[in-house]
């Protein structure tokens, strides 16, 4: 006999259909890395904890990592080891997992972002920032000079002091 537990519900297709999960079910979620490499994974607990969620991605040790929630409007904010989510609320789309202590921030296109690691790729920022990775550029921002130019899997680094800025723009130029 089938129980609700081995039908699974998808948390992506539910936030992209527009309809709330429904409750006691298992749950497809998706886990990525810094790289925004994602891998299916599900869970049947519809409140897990972050140590719940390194745990179902296979990572140990367990106190060695971070979980960082990506909301459905692309919205980073960090789990504390015992925290939960709620699957349910379609707050939550996926999840980063770092194998990080520390937390670093930085603004992209005047929002702010948290990051399990001291370096994100220029194609990354362009994902996050929700730009045409063809026709548009990443620049971090240099006060007092000139901003540099974050090309596609280049690393820009995150200090653990001050706040990176970065700013996305269109490649190509009008001559005149």
């Amino acid at each position: 006999m089938s129980t609700l537990h081995d039908q699974i519900e998808d948390i992506t297709a539910c936030i992209r259909e527009g309809r709330s999960p429904r409750p006691g079910m298992s749950y497809r979620v998706e886990i990525g890395d810094q790289h925004l490499n994602y891998r299916p994974a599900v869970i049947t607990d519809p409140q897990p904890t972050a140590r719940q969620l390194i745990e179902l991605a296979g990572l140990r040790p367990i106190e060695e990592h971070l979980v960082i929630t990506m909301t459905p409007n692309g919205r980073l904010n960090a789990l504390n080891l015992d925290e939960t989510t709620d699957l349910l609320t379609n707050q939550v789309e996926r999840f980063l997992i770092f194998r990080s202590d520390a937390l670093y921030r930085f603004t992209l296109d005047g929002d702010e972002f948290v990051w399990g690691s001291t370096e994100i790729r220029g194609d990354v920022l362009k994902k996050l920032a929700k730009v045409d990775q063809a026709n548009y550029g990443v620049w971090l921002e240099v006060h007092g000079g000139e901003d540099k130019p974050i090309a596609d899997g280049i690393l820009a680094p995150l200090s653990p002091k001050g706040l990176e800025r970065f700013f996305t723009g269109t490649n190509q130029t009008t001559e005149g």
